[in-house]
């Protein structure tokens, strides 16, 4: 995909003119008339899943099949009855699977409503986040790096500007992009920034052309095909069990159709065929669940890791911290100034010992004040009575405090327009702009103040230029490291007042020091919880930050990251003495991103689990500590939110995109996406992981052990009694697997989360799902519940009586439904402790499927067609009590199991 090919790129005047708009972008009222006339900035799906193809699906079920062909049987014995009922069965299946796959595929598809990105425009001359699907062609965009082009554009403003256009190309080196060029959406900015005028939206974009290409079918994730292959393994062992049974119902002289009609019986009620869908449902409504709680699992390969990860590796800023910045200290011309008012609203004062000053008369202050709103690419305005910005958290802060002063930025940028600017980077930590100043220049720079430092050569104390002296540069160090020490985020400010040609190295040499700005970011009221949370589910965290080590390390205290205020305890040993420059490093709690670098690769692995806090790191860095914690074993979160962020993303198991600040490289490249940017949400997520895969291992289990039961009861009828007093007939069990297991089985995968989950290790991501434990507690129950069936059928005189005896084993595994699915609500509680009324859907599940099993029980015309009779109240008493038997018997089952893996 090229650029235009014109020898000569078209000017500013005439991108605009071809364009129908200005600098200034649309109004509201234009971009309204063009959302009308262009449509949302969407792509279309090709293969949207629709009501009919939900409804195919139903049909490749392999049970809807077998009762096909039981139905055909029936008519042809001349089994009218049983004809009919099998199809109302068949409809039935159809219909529950058609609105159980329906009401799953749009709690996914709700998902996508949730994850609204946004793109930053300029409307009507202001500054607006909107939802990227409102972009329209007209609109101006505002890009810089990281971001994903919403939309095909044209640039008419660009500084240092490369686009990563693989998704078209194919081709992996950044393109330069220059004024007059487009850009297109679907491909990212990895370098500089821009602005540029929209073109196309939505299907009208190159990407849009080619819509069908990327839009691939959803893989389904190793939970679903493990889910899968096991129903597969299970069926196969379920048929072999069919087959036997329809064997020795000949060699015992059964009729030919009779026999076939309750080997197929059986065979749809031993193939586990609602594991899967059931599986879909726990997962989707589990995501979902989730996404209500601030975390979009972008795919559910998550949900399953989740429940294995044994590291978080998190940021700070915004992730540990509230990500409201408010600048509370000013150091210039040698004096503290305190200033009041907190977030993003332009109301304080500035104290000098607790005495009001008026910054007016302080001409280095001033200076400052205006030096860091004037470098600074955020917006503050107020609308409809609230404080609107736009920008980086730090930025926005900055403007605030100048804005606390008098000094509004949008007056400023009149006073002062910018004519150049050199963008941040994480290698150089500093930020520079050159303004014009009437007939003068003079540049701006701010960054980490010992890198903003050691480029000046004066420092103006009180309006007046001094050359700076080695006294005065400890006395600022000192400062800043005094500051950073309560947990400040301190930058350091510089201009310069003749700057020469517009580079780095002009701009910011021998530049003059106004002072220190010193913010801070308190941490989230919930973090400290939310960590001792993660510690108690043997989850150890690591705090990566940019900042100096004083301030990580301060609030790596108040969140309970570091224990104690004077002693770090970083586990160190058993460390050999060749270790001793790993036992240096590690002495200070936090190691830096500088002594990272010192430590080889096997020196690293060594200490890579046991430090706590990572401080003035790069983002490449967290691709190193990711492999390392890796191959220790360890399953790592990584948290992130910028495109040197996505290989550690990409690599980490699990990688968590921020959705507040994150760019769209780094939320593509992971698997989740936070929100609100909140490390309690991560925790949140590990929590809701582990209860979907205990959810799943629990139906599980359940629905296997119900399956099998009716397989062995058949069995034991057939090699005992014969097949004329085989316990249960073709109606019944078909009416016991429609009705009785999977509405239980449904309520299990949408159990809420059990109180001590997190008090557990981390899974073992190896582990099967039908680990040691759960194979017995299944065979058990699956023995247990067909033994003591069989007996009431025993009991019962069967020669005798048989349609009675048959009612009354009917009955008992009907009631089995109200004690049972309870037990199975947890695989290692006792039921008394998980209890019964915290899961509603299971009651409501319960009490609905004993009232239908009562109607063909009592209703006439039912119970002729299902050969039962009704019962007295007092026959009752023997279905139930063995029934609560059997409870007590699971129960017993999983204290001898508890602790078995």
């Amino acid at each position: 995909m090229e650029g235009p090919v014109e020898d000569e790129l078209p000017s500013v005047e005439e991108i605009f003119a071809k364009a129908g708009t200005s600098e200034k972008g649309l109004t509201e009222e234009q971009a309204s008339r063009q959302l009308e006339k262009y449509g949302y900035n969407e792509l279309t799906e090709r293969k949207k899943t629709t009501a009919w193809r939900i409804f195919k699906r139903q049909f490749a079920d392999f049970i809807v099949w077998v009762l096909i062909a039981a139905a055909i049987i029936s008519l042809l014995a001349d089994e009218v009855i049983n004809f009919w009922v099998i199809l109302f069965i068949i409809a039935l299946v159809i219909i529950l699977g058609f609105i159980q796959e329906y009401r799953a595929e749009k709690a996914i598809e709700s998902l996508k409503d949730i994850v609204r990105p946004e793109t930053t425009i300029i409307r009507g001359d202001k500054l607006r986040n909107v939802q990227t699907k409102n972009v329209v062609p007209g609109d101006v965009l505002v890009l810089e790096m990281g971001d994903n082009i919403p939309a095909d554009a044209v640039v008419f403003r660009s500084d240092g500007l490369r686009v990563e256009e693989a998704a078209l190309t194919g081709e992996s080196e950044p393109v330069w992009k220059d004024v007059g060029e487009a850009i297109f959406a679907g491909t990212q900015i990895v370098h500089g920034k821009c602005r540029a005028v929209v073109i196309s939206t939505g299907m009208g974009t190159k990407i849009g052309e080619i819509a069908g290409l990327i839009q691939a079918d959803d893989e389904p994730t190793p939970l679903q095909k493990k889910v899968t292959n096991l129903s597969k393994k299970l069926a196969a062992i379920a048929l072999l069990a069919s087959l036997t049974t329809f064997i020795l119902g000949l060699l015992t002289g059964a009729p030919l159709t009779e026999i076939l009609l309750v080997a197929l019986a059986l065979a749809v009620a031993a193939v586990p065929q609602g594991l899967p869908l059931i599986m879909t449902i726990t997962l989707a409504f589990g995501m979902r669940r989730m996404a209500q709680h601030n975390a979009i699992v972008r795919k559910m390969l998550a949900v399953e890791t989740l429940g294995s990860t044994t590291i978080i590796c998190t940021d700070k800023t915004g992730t540990l911290t509230r990500n409201e910045m408010t600048v509370e200290r000013v150091f210039a011309s040698g004096q503290v100034i305190e200033v009041t008012g907190s977030g993003y609203t332009p109301e304080g004062e500035f104290l000098r010992k607790e005495e009001k000053i008026d910054i007016s008369h302080h001409d280095t202050t001033k200076k400052l004040l205006k030096a860091v709103a004037l470098c600074n690419t955020s917006s503050l305005e107020k609308r409809e009575g609230d404080w609107d910005t736009v920008g980086d958290p730090t930025e926005i802060a900055l403007v605030v405090v100048a804005a606390k002063a008098g000094l509004w930025k949008n007056e400023l940028d009149k006073e002062y327009p910018m004519i150049d600017e050199i963008a941040f980077t994480s290698e150089r930590k500093l930020m520079t702009t050159v303004h014009r100043q009437e007939d003068r220049r003079i540049s701006f720079t701010k960054g980490a103040p010992e890198y903003v430092l050691e480029r000046c050569s004066r420092i103006e104390k009180e309006g007046n230029a001094l050359d700076l002296k080695d006294d005065e540069r400890r006395i600022i160090l000192d400062m800043n490291h005094e500051m950073a020490s309560s947990a400040y985020r301190v930058l350091g400010v510089a201009c310069n007042e003749n700057p020469g040609d517009p580079s780095a190295e002009d701009l910011e040499r021998d530049m003059t020091f106004l002072g220190l700005v010193a913010m801070i970011d308190p941490p989230r009221d919930e973090v400290r919880e939310a960590v001792r949370i993660a510690h108690d589910a043997g989850i150890k965290i690591i705090m990566i930050t940019g900042d100096n080590p004083d301030t990580a390390k301060a609030i790596a205290r108040h969140v309970g990251l570091l224990d104690d205020a004077d002693a770090c305890h970083t586990d160190t040993g058993p460390l050999g003495e060749s270790d001793r420059k790993i036992r240096h490093i590690m002495a200070d709690c936090a190691v830096t991103g500088s002594e990272l670098d010192e430590l080889s690769e096997e020196e690293f692995e060594k200490v890579a689990s046991r430090i706590s806090v990572y401080a003035r790191t790069m983002p490449e860095q967290k691709l190193r500590i990711v492999k390392a914690l890796q191959k220790n074993g360890e399953i790592v979160a990584m948290t992130g939110d910028g495109v040197n962020d996505a290989p550690a993303l990409r690599k980490a198991d699990i990688g968590v995109a921020m959705g507040l600040k994150g760019t769209d490289v780094a939320q593509q490249s992971s698997l989740m996406v936070l929100q609100d940017d909140n490390f309690a949400t991560i925790v949140e997520a590990v929590k809701r992981g582990r209860s979907i895969y205990e959810n799943i291992e629990k139906f599980t289990t359940y629905l296997i052990s119900r399956n099998f039961t009716e397989v062995t009861l058949i069995m034991l009828g057939l090699l005992l009694l014969g097949f004329d007093l085989i316990p249960l007939l073709a109606l019944q069990i078909l009416f016991i697997n429609m009705f009785d297991e999977i509405m239980p089985a449904i309520a299990l995968g949408l159990d809420p989360v059990q109180e001590k989950i997190m008090n557990k290790p981390p899974r073992d991501p190896e582990e099967s799902l039908l680990k040691k434990r759960n194979v017995i507690i299944m065979v058990s129950m699956a023995a247990a519940m067909a033994s003591s069936a069989f007996l009431v059928f025993l009991l019962n005189d069967p020669a005798g009586n048989t349609t009675m005896a048959r009612t009354l084993t009917f009955a008992t595994i009907v009631s089995m439904i109200l004690f049972i699915p309870f037990a199975f609500r947890s695989l290692e509680e006792p039921v008394t402790k998980i209890g019964i009324l915290s899961n509603r859907l299971m009651i409501v599940g319960v009490l609905s499927t004993v009232l239908l099993t009562l109607s063909v029980m009592y209703i006439p015309f039912l119970n002729d067609i299902f050969e039962l009779v009704p019962l007295s109240p007092s026959d009752w008493v023997l279905p139930l009590g063995v029934a609560f038997i059997t409870l007590l018997f699971a129960e017993g089952i999983k204290y001898g199991v508890r602790g078995m893996k």
